[in-house]
Protein backbone atom coordinates (compact mmCIF):
# COMPACT_ATOMS: atom_id res chain seq x y z
CA UNK A 1 0.00 0.00 0.00
CA UNK A 2 1.23 3.29 -0.39
CA UNK A 3 -0.20 6.95 0.45
CA UNK A 4 0.47 9.53 -2.02
CA UNK A 5 -1.19 9.82 -5.47
CA UNK A 6 0.52 10.32 -8.67
CA UNK A 7 -1.09 11.48 -11.72
CA UNK A 8 -0.13 13.32 -15.17
CA UNK A 9 0.02 17.17 -15.66
CA UNK A 10 1.40 19.24 -17.72
CA UNK A 11 3.25 16.49 -19.21
CA UNK A 12 5.15 15.42 -16.09
CA UNK A 13 3.84 12.69 -13.39
CA UNK A 14 3.12 14.84 -10.56
CA UNK A 15 3.20 13.38 -6.74
CA UNK A 16 0.70 14.83 -3.82
CA UNK A 17 2.34 13.47 -0.53
CA UNK A 18 -1.32 14.30 1.57
CA UNK A 19 0.77 13.05 5.19
CA UNK A 20 2.73 15.81 4.55
CA UNK A 21 0.62 18.57 2.62
CA UNK A 22 -1.06 20.71 5.18
CA UNK A 23 -3.02 22.59 1.68
CA UNK A 24 -4.82 19.58 0.39
CA UNK A 25 -6.93 16.76 1.78
CA UNK A 26 -8.13 13.28 0.15
CA UNK A 27 -11.32 15.30 -0.46
CA UNK A 28 -9.95 18.01 -1.91
CA UNK A 29 -11.75 18.49 -5.26
CA UNK A 30 -9.39 18.31 -8.62
CA UNK A 31 -11.53 21.84 -9.24
CA UNK A 32 -10.00 23.38 -6.21
CA UNK A 33 -6.49 21.50 -6.79
CA UNK A 34 -5.79 23.49 -10.13
CA UNK A 35 -7.31 26.68 -8.61
CA UNK A 36 -4.79 27.19 -6.21
CA UNK A 37 -2.32 25.84 -9.35
CA UNK A 38 -0.97 29.86 -10.90
CA UNK A 39 -0.80 28.06 -14.57
CA UNK A 40 -4.15 26.82 -14.44
CA UNK A 41 -7.10 29.18 -14.29
CA UNK A 42 -8.92 28.23 -17.03
CA UNK A 43 -11.32 25.87 -14.96
CA UNK A 44 -13.46 28.25 -13.42
CA UNK A 45 -16.38 26.87 -10.71
CA UNK A 46 -19.70 27.61 -11.32
CA UNK A 47 -22.22 26.08 -9.72
CA UNK A 48 -19.82 23.80 -7.79
CA UNK A 49 -22.60 20.59 -8.32
CA UNK A 50 -21.87 19.61 -11.76
CA UNK A 51 -24.21 21.25 -13.14
CA UNK A 52 -23.21 24.44 -15.40
CA UNK A 53 -19.46 22.73 -16.64
CA UNK A 54 -17.14 25.56 -16.36
CA UNK A 55 -14.95 23.33 -14.52
CA UNK A 56 -14.96 20.36 -17.34
CA UNK A 57 -11.60 18.47 -17.70
CA UNK A 58 -10.87 15.88 -19.00
CA UNK A 59 -9.19 12.62 -17.38
CA UNK A 60 -7.23 10.25 -19.92
CA UNK A 61 -6.28 6.67 -18.69
CA UNK A 62 -5.10 3.07 -19.91
CA UNK A 63 -7.51 0.53 -21.52
CA UNK A 64 -6.80 -2.88 -20.61
CA UNK A 65 -5.78 -2.77 -24.59
CA UNK A 66 -3.23 -0.21 -23.64
CA UNK A 67 -4.72 2.67 -25.57
CA UNK A 68 -5.72 5.96 -23.58
CA UNK A 69 -8.92 6.60 -22.99
CA UNK A 70 -10.65 10.39 -22.79
CA UNK A 71 -13.32 11.26 -20.49
CA UNK A 72 -14.89 15.07 -19.69
CA UNK A 73 -15.59 15.13 -16.61
CA UNK A 74 -16.94 17.67 -13.70
CA UNK A 75 -13.75 18.57 -11.71
CA UNK A 76 -15.56 20.11 -8.84
CA UNK A 77 -16.98 16.31 -8.30
CA UNK A 78 -13.84 14.23 -8.33
CA UNK A 79 -11.79 14.06 -5.30
CA UNK A 80 -8.25 14.67 -5.80
CA UNK A 81 -7.55 10.57 -5.44
CA UNK A 82 -9.49 9.52 -8.08
CA UNK A 83 -6.94 11.06 -10.27
CA UNK A 84 -4.09 8.50 -9.35
CA UNK A 85 -2.34 6.82 -12.57
CA UNK A 86 -4.78 9.21 -15.02
CA UNK A 87 -3.54 11.86 -16.90
CA UNK A 88 -5.49 15.32 -15.99
CA UNK A 89 -6.08 17.29 -19.28
CA UNK A 90 -7.22 21.09 -18.50
CA UNK A 91 -8.17 23.84 -21.14
CA UNK A 92 -3.97 24.71 -20.95
CA UNK A 93 -2.76 21.54 -22.41
CA UNK A 94 -4.36 21.03 -25.33
CA UNK A 95 -2.44 23.93 -27.69
CA UNK A 96 0.33 22.34 -29.02
CA UNK A 97 4.07 22.52 -27.30
CA UNK A 98 4.36 25.55 -29.86
CA UNK A 99 1.91 27.58 -28.99
CA UNK A 100 -0.86 26.68 -31.99
CA UNK A 101 -4.28 26.38 -31.17
CA UNK A 102 -6.40 23.05 -30.99
CA UNK A 103 -8.54 22.79 -34.00
CA UNK A 104 -11.71 22.94 -31.68
CA UNK A 105 -9.92 26.43 -30.21
CA UNK A 106 -9.60 27.13 -33.48
CA UNK A 107 -12.89 26.88 -34.69
CA UNK A 108 -14.35 28.23 -31.49
CA UNK A 109 -12.00 31.56 -32.36
CA UNK A 110 -13.25 31.64 -36.23
CA UNK A 111 -16.66 31.29 -35.80
CA UNK A 112 -17.46 33.62 -33.01
CA UNK A 113 -18.37 31.42 -30.38
CA UNK A 114 -17.37 32.72 -27.94
CA UNK A 115 -18.50 35.66 -26.10
CA UNK A 116 -17.97 36.48 -22.27
CA UNK A 117 -15.52 33.37 -21.98
CA UNK A 118 -16.34 32.18 -18.80
CA UNK A 119 -17.44 28.94 -20.13
CA UNK A 120 -15.43 28.87 -22.81
CA UNK A 121 -13.12 26.37 -21.61
CA UNK A 122 -15.34 23.82 -19.85
CA UNK A 123 -17.10 23.88 -23.50
CA UNK A 124 -13.39 23.01 -25.29
CA UNK A 125 -12.52 20.66 -23.46
CA UNK A 126 -15.97 18.88 -23.89
CA UNK A 127 -15.67 19.00 -27.49
CA UNK A 128 -11.54 17.83 -27.17
CA UNK A 129 -12.94 15.09 -25.78
CA UNK A 130 -15.36 14.47 -28.36
CA UNK A 131 -12.48 15.12 -31.03
CA UNK A 132 -10.61 12.44 -29.25
CA UNK A 133 -13.35 9.66 -29.37
CA UNK A 134 -15.50 10.65 -32.26
CA UNK A 135 -14.84 11.02 -35.90
CA UNK A 136 -17.56 13.00 -37.73
CA UNK A 137 -20.34 12.61 -34.98
CA UNK A 138 -23.47 13.78 -36.29
CA UNK A 139 -25.08 16.95 -34.59
CA UNK A 140 -27.65 15.24 -32.06
CA UNK A 141 -23.94 13.42 -30.71
CA UNK A 142 -22.36 16.86 -30.64
CA UNK A 143 -25.17 18.17 -29.05
CA UNK A 144 -25.44 15.40 -26.58
CA UNK A 145 -21.12 16.26 -25.21
CA UNK A 146 -22.88 20.20 -25.11
CA UNK A 147 -25.60 19.24 -22.80
CA UNK A 148 -23.73 19.83 -19.57
CA UNK A 149 -22.23 22.95 -20.66
CA UNK A 150 -23.91 26.52 -19.84
CA UNK A 151 -23.64 29.25 -22.47
CA UNK A 152 -25.61 32.36 -21.85
CA UNK A 153 -24.20 34.50 -24.05
CA UNK A 154 -23.19 33.31 -27.61
CA UNK A 155 -25.91 30.60 -27.56
CA UNK A 156 -25.59 26.82 -29.16
CA UNK A 157 -25.56 27.32 -32.76
CA UNK A 158 -21.80 28.91 -33.04
CA UNK A 159 -20.64 26.52 -30.61
CA UNK A 160 -22.15 23.74 -32.75
CA UNK A 161 -21.16 25.25 -35.79
CA UNK A 162 -17.14 25.07 -34.37
CA UNK A 163 -17.76 21.83 -33.23
CA UNK A 164 -19.12 20.52 -36.41
CA UNK A 165 -15.99 22.11 -38.59
CA UNK A 166 -13.47 21.26 -36.29
CA UNK A 167 -14.89 17.59 -35.80
CA UNK A 168 -15.61 17.30 -39.70
CA UNK A 169 -12.35 15.87 -41.06
CA UNK A 170 -9.90 15.61 -37.18
CA UNK A 171 -6.38 14.98 -37.68
CA UNK A 172 -3.92 14.05 -35.10
CA UNK A 173 -3.21 16.53 -32.50
CA UNK A 174 0.47 16.98 -30.10
CA UNK A 175 -1.74 14.19 -27.97
CA UNK A 176 -1.56 11.62 -30.79
CA UNK A 177 2.02 12.15 -31.61
CA UNK A 178 3.03 12.31 -27.47
CA UNK A 179 0.61 9.10 -27.01
CA UNK A 180 4.01 6.37 -26.69
CA UNK A 181 5.62 9.37 -23.93
CA UNK A 182 2.09 9.59 -22.00
CA UNK A 183 1.61 5.68 -22.10
CA UNK A 184 5.10 4.73 -20.79
CA UNK A 185 4.47 7.50 -18.01
CA UNK A 186 1.07 6.22 -17.13
CA UNK A 187 2.66 2.61 -16.84
CA UNK A 188 5.48 3.75 -14.69
CA UNK A 189 2.99 5.19 -11.64
CA UNK A 190 2.99 2.04 -9.22
CA UNK A 191 -0.58 0.14 -9.49
CA UNK A 192 -0.26 -0.30 -5.47
CA UNK A 193 -3.86 0.30 -3.18
CA UNK A 194 -4.14 3.50 -1.72
CA UNK A 195 -3.85 4.14 1.56
CA UNK A 196 -4.16 7.94 3.12
CA UNK A 197 -4.46 8.65 6.22
CA UNK A 198 -4.19 12.65 7.65
CA UNK A 199 -5.37 13.45 11.07
CA UNK A 200 -8.83 14.06 10.68
CA UNK A 201 -9.83 11.75 7.34
CA UNK A 202 -8.74 8.33 5.87
CA UNK A 203 -9.16 7.54 2.06
CA UNK A 204 -8.94 4.32 0.91
CA UNK A 205 -8.24 2.80 -2.98
CA UNK A 206 -8.39 -0.61 -2.84
CA UNK A 207 -7.64 -2.18 -6.62
CA UNK A 208 -9.10 -5.81 -6.10
CA UNK A 209 -12.60 -6.95 -4.83
CA UNK A 210 -11.20 -9.28 -1.81
CA UNK A 211 -9.45 -6.07 -0.22
CA UNK A 212 -12.37 -4.18 -1.01
CA UNK A 213 -14.77 -6.63 1.11
CA UNK A 214 -12.02 -7.00 3.98
CA UNK A 215 -11.95 -3.07 4.22
CA UNK A 216 -15.91 -2.99 3.87
CA UNK A 217 -16.13 -5.34 7.10
CA UNK A 218 -13.15 -3.60 8.72
CA UNK A 219 -14.71 -0.03 8.51
CA UNK A 220 -18.75 -1.02 7.83
CA UNK A 221 -19.32 3.40 8.41
CA UNK A 222 -16.99 4.15 5.32
CA UNK A 223 -18.55 5.98 2.74
CA UNK A 224 -18.30 4.13 -0.42
CA UNK A 225 -18.07 6.04 -3.51
CA UNK A 226 -17.01 5.32 -6.99
CA UNK A 227 -17.71 8.33 -9.37
CA UNK A 228 -19.43 10.27 -6.20
CA UNK A 229 -21.75 12.67 -8.49
CA UNK A 230 -24.19 12.70 -5.41
CA UNK A 231 -21.52 11.99 -2.40
CA UNK A 232 -18.96 15.05 -3.38
CA UNK A 233 -22.45 17.51 -2.76
CA UNK A 234 -21.86 16.55 0.98
CA UNK A 235 -18.23 18.31 0.65
CA UNK A 236 -18.86 21.04 -1.84
CA UNK A 237 -22.26 22.05 -0.78
CA UNK A 238 -22.75 20.67 2.01
CA UNK A 239 -19.14 21.83 3.59
CA UNK A 240 -18.89 18.11 5.32
CA UNK A 241 -15.51 16.27 6.88
CA UNK A 242 -16.52 13.13 5.31
CA UNK A 243 -13.92 10.62 7.58
CA UNK A 244 -13.66 7.29 6.10
CA UNK A 245 -14.13 6.97 2.86
CA UNK A 246 -13.90 3.90 0.40
CA UNK A 247 -13.53 4.65 -3.06
CA UNK A 248 -13.96 1.62 -5.77
CA UNK A 249 -13.19 3.13 -8.77
CA UNK A 250 -9.88 1.26 -9.52
CA UNK A 251 -11.08 -2.32 -9.21
CA UNK A 252 -11.57 -3.82 -12.58
CA UNK A 253 -14.13 -6.63 -11.61
CA UNK A 254 -16.77 -3.81 -10.57
CA UNK A 255 -15.89 -2.19 -14.57
CA UNK A 256 -16.90 -5.89 -16.14
CA UNK A 257 -20.29 -6.28 -18.49
CA UNK A 258 -20.81 -9.65 -19.59
CA UNK A 259 -23.21 -11.49 -21.58
CA UNK A 260 -24.81 -14.57 -19.81
CA UNK A 261 -27.40 -17.24 -21.77
CA UNK A 262 -29.95 -15.69 -19.97
CA UNK A 263 -29.03 -12.04 -18.99
CA UNK A 264 -26.66 -9.31 -19.44
CA UNK A 265 -24.64 -8.48 -15.99
CA UNK A 266 -23.07 -5.04 -15.45
CA UNK A 267 -20.95 -4.69 -12.60
CA UNK A 268 -21.65 -2.04 -10.29
CA UNK A 269 -18.49 0.27 -11.24
CA UNK A 270 -19.85 0.11 -14.84
CA UNK A 271 -20.20 3.80 -15.96
CA UNK A 272 -24.12 4.81 -17.31
CA UNK A 273 -22.04 6.11 -20.34
CA UNK A 274 -21.04 2.47 -21.01
CA UNK A 275 -24.31 1.09 -19.61
CA UNK A 276 -26.26 3.27 -22.30
CA UNK A 277 -23.88 2.47 -25.14
CA UNK A 278 -24.62 -1.90 -24.35
CA UNK A 279 -28.41 -1.13 -23.69
CA UNK A 280 -29.27 0.70 -27.22
CA UNK A 281 -30.42 -2.28 -28.60
CA UNK A 282 -30.59 -5.21 -25.98
CA UNK A 283 -32.22 -2.77 -23.47
CA UNK A 284 -33.82 0.01 -25.37
CA UNK A 285 -36.21 1.84 -22.30
CA UNK A 286 -32.92 1.32 -20.55
CA UNK A 287 -31.11 3.44 -23.17
CA UNK A 288 -33.57 5.97 -23.25
CA UNK A 289 -33.33 6.74 -19.33
CA UNK A 290 -29.68 6.76 -19.78
CA UNK A 291 -30.13 9.91 -22.12
CA UNK A 292 -31.76 11.96 -20.10
CA UNK A 293 -29.29 10.93 -17.14
CA UNK A 294 -27.32 14.13 -16.43
CA UNK A 295 -24.46 15.33 -18.77
CA UNK A 296 -22.15 13.22 -20.43
CA UNK A 297 -19.68 14.84 -17.80
CA UNK A 298 -22.13 13.32 -15.61
CA UNK A 299 -22.39 9.59 -17.31
CA UNK A 300 -18.47 9.31 -17.70
CA UNK A 301 -18.63 9.66 -13.85
CA UNK A 302 -22.10 8.13 -12.26
CA UNK A 303 -22.37 4.51 -12.07
CA UNK A 304 -25.03 2.05 -12.17
CA UNK A 305 -24.51 0.63 -8.83
CA UNK A 306 -23.66 4.33 -7.65
CA UNK A 307 -27.29 4.68 -8.62
CA UNK A 308 -28.72 1.96 -7.05
CA UNK A 309 -27.19 2.56 -3.63
CA UNK A 310 -28.28 5.92 -3.60
CA UNK A 311 -31.92 4.40 -3.25
CA UNK A 312 -33.19 8.22 -4.12
CA UNK A 313 -36.42 8.04 -4.86
CA UNK A 314 -35.98 10.08 -8.22
CA UNK A 315 -33.17 7.90 -9.01
CA UNK A 316 -33.22 7.93 -12.73
CA UNK A 317 -32.48 4.47 -13.25
CA UNK A 318 -34.44 2.73 -10.36
CA UNK A 319 -38.06 2.70 -12.56
CA UNK A 320 -36.54 1.07 -15.41
CA UNK A 321 -34.27 -1.53 -13.88
CA UNK A 322 -37.64 -2.72 -11.79
CA UNK A 323 -39.27 -3.08 -14.96
CA UNK A 324 -36.64 -5.22 -16.78
CA UNK A 325 -37.18 -7.73 -13.91
CA UNK A 326 -33.22 -7.21 -12.61
CA UNK A 327 -31.77 -8.55 -9.75
CA UNK A 328 -28.94 -6.97 -7.78
CA UNK A 329 -26.00 -8.92 -6.93
CA UNK A 330 -24.83 -7.92 -3.21
CA UNK A 331 -21.57 -9.70 -1.79
CA UNK A 332 -19.85 -9.71 1.43
CA UNK A 333 -16.68 -11.33 2.20
CA UNK A 334 -18.74 -14.47 2.77
CA UNK A 335 -20.49 -14.80 -0.03
CA UNK A 336 -23.04 -13.73 -2.58
CA UNK A 337 -26.66 -13.08 -2.44
CA UNK A 338 -29.27 -11.94 -4.98
CA UNK A 339 -32.19 -9.29 -4.76
CA UNK A 340 -35.20 -8.90 -7.18
CA UNK A 341 -34.98 -4.87 -7.59
CA UNK A 342 -39.08 -4.90 -6.61
CA UNK A 343 -37.83 -5.55 -3.19
CA UNK A 344 -34.33 -3.82 -2.92
CA UNK A 345 -35.43 -0.41 -1.73
CA UNK A 346 -37.06 -0.53 1.73
CA UNK A 347 -37.69 3.13 2.46
CA UNK A 348 -36.36 6.73 1.81
CA UNK A 349 -32.49 5.97 0.69
CA UNK A 350 -32.55 2.61 2.12
CA UNK A 351 -32.21 -0.55 1.01
CA UNK A 352 -31.77 -4.15 1.98
CA UNK A 353 -27.65 -3.81 1.53
CA UNK A 354 -26.01 -4.59 5.04
CA UNK A 355 -23.08 -3.32 6.68
CA UNK A 356 -20.26 -5.29 5.41
CA UNK A 357 -22.14 -6.15 1.83
CA UNK A 358 -20.95 -3.71 -1.80
CA UNK A 359 -23.48 -3.60 -4.27
CA UNK A 360 -21.21 -6.20 -6.99
CA UNK A 361 -23.40 -5.84 -9.88
CA UNK A 362 -26.64 -6.13 -11.89
CA UNK A 363 -28.16 -8.96 -13.88
CA UNK A 364 -30.72 -7.91 -16.48
CA UNK A 365 -32.39 -10.49 -17.96
CA UNK A 366 -33.23 -10.99 -21.54
CA UNK A 367 -36.56 -9.82 -22.48
CA UNK A 368 -38.85 -11.91 -24.74
CA UNK A 369 -40.81 -10.96 -27.44
CA UNK A 370 -43.99 -10.67 -25.51
CA UNK A 371 -42.80 -7.98 -23.28
CA UNK A 372 -43.47 -3.92 -23.89
CA UNK A 373 -41.46 -1.96 -21.87
CA UNK A 374 -40.99 1.83 -21.93
CA UNK A 375 -39.50 4.58 -19.59
CA UNK A 376 -40.78 8.13 -19.32
CA UNK A 377 -39.00 11.10 -16.78
CA UNK A 378 -40.82 14.13 -16.73
CA UNK A 379 -39.06 17.48 -15.69
CA UNK A 380 -38.97 20.99 -15.79
CA UNK A 381 -35.62 20.85 -18.54
CA UNK A 382 -35.13 17.99 -20.53
CA UNK A 383 -31.52 17.39 -20.05
CA UNK A 384 -29.24 17.97 -17.06
CA UNK A 385 -32.64 18.02 -14.50
CA UNK A 386 -33.76 16.25 -11.77
CA UNK A 387 -36.59 13.95 -12.39
CA UNK A 388 -40.20 15.77 -11.46
CA UNK A 389 -41.91 12.36 -11.92
CA UNK A 390 -40.52 9.39 -13.21
CA UNK A 391 -42.04 5.87 -14.77
CA UNK A 392 -41.22 2.83 -16.12
CA UNK A 393 -43.76 0.41 -17.52
CA UNK A 394 -43.79 -3.75 -18.75
CA UNK A 395 -46.78 -5.20 -20.62
CA UNK A 396 -47.44 -8.77 -21.62
CA UNK A 397 -50.64 -9.64 -23.08
CA UNK A 398 -51.96 -13.16 -24.07
CA UNK A 399 -52.86 -14.16 -27.33
CA UNK A 400 -56.20 -12.86 -26.54
CA UNK A 401 -55.29 -9.39 -26.48
CA UNK A 402 -55.94 -9.17 -22.65
CA UNK A 403 -53.24 -8.36 -19.96
CA UNK A 404 -51.27 -11.57 -18.89
CA UNK A 405 -49.22 -9.17 -16.52
CA UNK A 406 -48.31 -5.73 -16.06
CA UNK A 407 -45.84 -3.50 -13.80
CA UNK A 408 -46.22 0.03 -13.27
CA UNK A 409 -42.82 1.82 -11.73
CA UNK A 410 -42.57 5.02 -10.36
CA UNK A 411 -40.21 7.49 -9.38
CA UNK A 412 -41.16 11.18 -7.22
CA UNK A 413 -44.53 10.10 -6.57
CA UNK A 414 -43.40 8.64 -2.74
CA UNK A 415 -39.98 8.30 -0.54
CA UNK A 416 -39.01 5.51 -2.52
CA UNK A 417 -39.35 4.13 -6.11
CA UNK A 418 -42.60 2.53 -5.66
CA UNK A 419 -45.25 0.26 -8.06
CA UNK A 420 -48.88 1.02 -8.55
CA UNK A 421 -50.29 -1.97 -7.05
CA UNK A 422 -54.13 -1.37 -7.21
CA UNK A 423 -53.52 0.05 -11.13
CA UNK A 424 -51.97 -3.00 -11.74
CA UNK A 425 -54.44 -5.55 -10.10
CA UNK A 426 -57.19 -3.32 -11.74
CA UNK A 427 -55.48 -3.83 -15.27
CA UNK A 428 -54.61 -7.52 -14.69
CA UNK A 429 -56.66 -9.66 -17.04
CA UNK A 430 -58.39 -7.03 -18.80
CA UNK A 431 -58.44 -5.90 -22.56
CA UNK A 432 -55.62 -3.33 -23.42
CA UNK A 433 -58.23 -0.87 -23.98
CA UNK A 434 -58.30 3.15 -23.57
CA UNK A 435 -61.25 2.72 -21.72
CA UNK A 436 -60.02 0.26 -19.85
CA UNK A 437 -56.61 2.48 -18.64
CA UNK A 438 -58.81 5.44 -18.33
CA UNK A 439 -60.59 3.72 -15.71
CA UNK A 440 -57.77 2.57 -14.08
CA UNK A 441 -55.95 5.79 -13.92
CA UNK A 442 -58.39 7.38 -10.55
CA UNK A 443 -56.63 4.46 -8.68
CA UNK A 444 -53.38 6.28 -8.56
CA UNK A 445 -54.74 7.99 -6.12
CA UNK A 446 -54.65 4.76 -3.82
CA UNK A 447 -51.35 4.09 -4.56
CA UNK A 448 -49.74 7.62 -4.13
CA UNK A 449 -49.99 10.65 -1.94
CA UNK A 450 -46.98 12.84 -3.27
CA UNK A 451 -46.09 15.85 -1.68
CA UNK A 452 -45.42 19.69 -3.50
CA UNK A 453 -41.71 20.60 -2.85
CA UNK A 454 -39.75 22.51 -4.88
CA UNK A 455 -39.99 20.94 -8.62
CA UNK A 456 -43.56 20.61 -8.44
CA UNK A 457 -47.12 20.55 -6.64
CA UNK A 458 -48.51 17.56 -5.70
CA UNK A 459 -51.46 17.71 -8.34
CA UNK A 460 -49.01 17.65 -11.29
CA UNK A 461 -47.37 14.96 -10.04
CA UNK A 462 -50.74 13.34 -9.57
CA UNK A 463 -51.80 14.33 -13.20
CA UNK A 464 -48.54 13.29 -14.44
CA UNK A 465 -48.80 9.98 -13.41
CA UNK A 466 -51.61 9.12 -14.99
CA UNK A 467 -51.26 10.27 -18.01
CA UNK A 468 -48.05 8.47 -18.10
CA UNK A 469 -49.91 5.68 -18.30
CA UNK A 470 -52.14 6.89 -20.77
CA UNK A 471 -49.39 7.53 -22.91
CA UNK A 472 -47.25 4.66 -22.32
CA UNK A 473 -50.74 3.05 -23.68
CA UNK A 474 -50.72 4.91 -26.64
CA UNK A 475 -46.69 4.00 -27.43
CA UNK A 476 -48.06 0.27 -27.27
CA UNK A 477 -50.83 0.85 -29.68
CA UNK A 478 -48.56 2.79 -32.73
CA UNK A 479 -45.67 0.06 -31.86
Amino acid sequence: MQSNIFFVLDGKIKTIDFKNNLKHTPTTTVLNYLRSLPNHKGVKEGCGEGDCGACTVVLAELTAAGKIKYSAVNSCLIFLPKTHGKQLITVENIKSPEGKLHPVQRAMVDLNASQCGFCTPGIVMSLFALYKNSRRPPRAEIEDALTGNLCRCTGYKPIIDAAQKALKTPMEDHFSKQEKEIVKMLKSIPKDSLYIETENQKYYLPVNLNELLNLRTGFPKALIINGATDAALRVTKGHELIKEIIDVSNIAELKEIKEERDSIYFAGGVPVNEVMQFSKISFPALYQMGAVFGSKQIRNLATIGGNLGSASPIGDLLPVLTAYNSQVVLQSAKGERLVDMDSFITGYRKTVLRKNEIIKGVRIPKINNRALIKSYKVSKRKDMDISTVSAAFRLELNKNGLIDSIKIIYGGMAEMTKRAESVEAFLKGKAWKRETVEKAMPLFDKDFKPISDARSGAEFRSIAARNLLLKFWGDTIRA
